[in-house]
């Protein structure tokens, strides 16, 4: 792994994230270093929103609006790829026949100061609806957080743990695997912070995104969309001085004002159908807090 230090900009210095400094506006430097991708990948440009920043892209993993970026991490190995939101092995190149179906358990990345141990799985804990904390399982971690590391290790080769038996069920850390050796593909262009085409063809990035104004719609559930997605409508005060009103994704006509929880199971919700056949007429405009007339 290269100890070279990378070039900064005077500009990155000022102790404010450039994160923010791109965001406010501030960071207007009139030269980036080819080699200071952190400042090429924070500059906006004269004109741009904030949004279009990629600090501030949408991009969930759900996916998102504007681009899918699991389909860059799905192939960061070379030979083989990747499920986009699991950990296993949906492709391989000549070679790495074997490895097809196999799930990737953990990543052993050299370094300087000794090498990194990346887990893919790890065992989550976390609170029921109750409050307490439980054992949740053992889950596969978001591309993001279980690559980061490798992007600095770009043409280098890595230690890749798969399970040894092939796995299309989830499996724990602890799982039976066998070693391999990998070469991990360049993340950038070089000397650029564009995408390295090994990783991303032409239309991949936008290839699986979702319908958002039909199936995001319906798939996001409550609180998601803030502001472009209502949740609770035609809101009045009930005579116990409490508020009545209706969940906008609420089959309207069904009694008197009942506030129903978003459930996708439940038959007094709009559908994923309504939302692809029917949606001018099961999205209606907000005015006032009143959608119906």
């Amino acid at each position: 792994m290269s100890t070279r230090v990378r070039p900064r900009n005077r500009t990155a210095r000022a102790g404010v994230p450039l994160a923010v400094q791109a965001m406010e506006g501030k960071f207007a430097p009139k030269r980036i270093d080819s080699a200071a991708l952190h400042e090429q990948l924070s500059y906006r440009a004269a004109g741009n929103p904030p949004g279009t920043l990629p600090t501030s892209a949408i991009s969930n993993c759900f996916p998102g609006l504007e681009l899918d970026f699991r389909n860059v991490w799905k192939k960061l190995f070379d030979g083989i790829e990747m499920h986009e939101a699991d950990n296993l092995v949906v492709g391989t190149d000549p070679g790495h026949e074997d490895l097809r179906f196999h799930r990737l358990v953990k990543v052993t990345i050299p370094g300087p100061e000794g090498n990194i141990h990346q887990p893919i799985i790890v065992n989550v804990r976390g609170p029921n609806t109750n409050g307490t904390e439980i054992d949740l399982g053992a889950q596969a971690l978001e591309w993001s957080n279980a690559f980061a590391e490798l992007v600095a290790a770009g043409g280098q080769k890595v230690t890749c743990e798969f399970t040894r038996e092939k796995a299309t069920d989830p499996v724990g850390p602890d799982a039976e695997t066998r070693r391999v050796t990998l070469l991990v593909r360049k993340f950038f262009e070089p000397e650029s912070a564009v995408i390295a085409r090994d990783l991303v063809e032409p239309g991949q990035l936008t290839q699986s995104l979702c319908s958002p104004w039909q199936n995001d719609y319906r798939e996001c559930a409550c609180y998601y969309w803030a502001a472009s997605r209502p949740d609770y409508v035609n809101v009045e005060t009930g005579p116990q001085g409490n508020s009545v009103g209706e969940n906008w994704m609420q089959v309207r006509g069904s009694g008197s004002k009942q506030y129903q929880p978003d459930d996708f199971q439940s038959p007094g919700l709009f559908t994923y159908e309504d939302m692809f056949r029917r949606w001018e007429k099961v999205l209606r405009f907000e005015i006032a807090g009143q959608d119906t007339d």
